[in-house]
């Protein structure tokens, strides 16, 4: 199995959350597996989800109640789970064909069968779902500007608004035919390359979010206007191709 590359404290909530699991739900649990960041390496610390799939063979509100003891504890809050039955997963690749994606090519099976491994995808959607959750995105994000009330709030949505961006730019990549990185840095190269745009602040925003430039609002508020000129750009050739 592929090492888990995670803080220890993450290690530890994500293994207890998996006894959890176990106990609550017995023969009824299928699979716990990790995916995104946490299972690529990219993890980024409190600018990262744990995303954690949990495949049941029944995914009721009656059955996902049993949970509800445990789920909002504290030591747990930073993991982001999602529930499947696996007839859902079989009959949902082509309607969500980005997440589905990143969940067979950037996984690790904490317990049970590792169910998206050799995961048929169907990809025929694919240019459709990268356009409209581009423009949603930008649509969104100008909302978010608006009612943010300070400069922490800002930056926290700027942040976000880029890592949920990177999941959308890096299948675009693979709309031209090619392999798309994980890589965050060579994403955004293989996006210039392919699309003909400025990934400079981008790129500004992945430094400033590892601490390496310093912030202001004036900064923030630019940076947020250039990562929405960017992905307008973008999505302006996506509804070309």
């Amino acid at each position: 199995m592929k090492e888990i590359s995670l803080p220890n404290n993450i290690k530890k909530g994500v293994d207890e959350f998996v006894v959890s699991l176990r106990e609550a739900y017995d023969e009824n649990l299928i699979s716990v597996i990790l995916y995104g960041s946490a299972a690529s390496g990219e993890y980024a610390g409190r600018h990262s989800n744990v995303n954690i799939a949990v495949i049941l063979k029944d995914t009721s509100i009656g059955s996902l109640s049993k949970i509800s003891g445990f789920i909002n504890k504290r030591k747990f809050m930073i993991i982001n789970p999602i529930f499947f039955t696996e007839d859902y997963i079989k009959r949902s690749t082509d309607v969500f064909p980005i997440e589905f994606i990143d969940m067979k090519e950037n996984s690790i099976a904490l317990y049970g069968r590792d169910l998206f491994k050799n995961i048929d995808i169907d990809v025929r959607n694919l240019r459709f779902q990268c356009e409209q959750e581009l423009k949603s995105k930008i649509v969104n994000m100008k909302m978010a500007f608006l009612r943010s009330t300070d400069v922490s709030m800002l930056k926290k949505i700027l942040f976000k608004s880029l890592t949920s961006s990177l999941h959308i730019l890096r299948n675009l990549v693979r709309l031209k035919g090619k392999e798309p990185s994980y890589s965050r840095i060579d994403i955004l190269k293989e996006i210039s390359l392919e699309f003909g745009v400025d990934i400079a602040p981008l790129k500004d925003i992945l430094d400033l979010r590892s601490g390496n430039l310093n912030s202001c609002r004036e900064k923030i508020i630019r940076l947020f206007a250039r990562l929405v000129e960017t992905l307008e750009a973008i999505s302006d050739k996506v509804d070309r191709l």
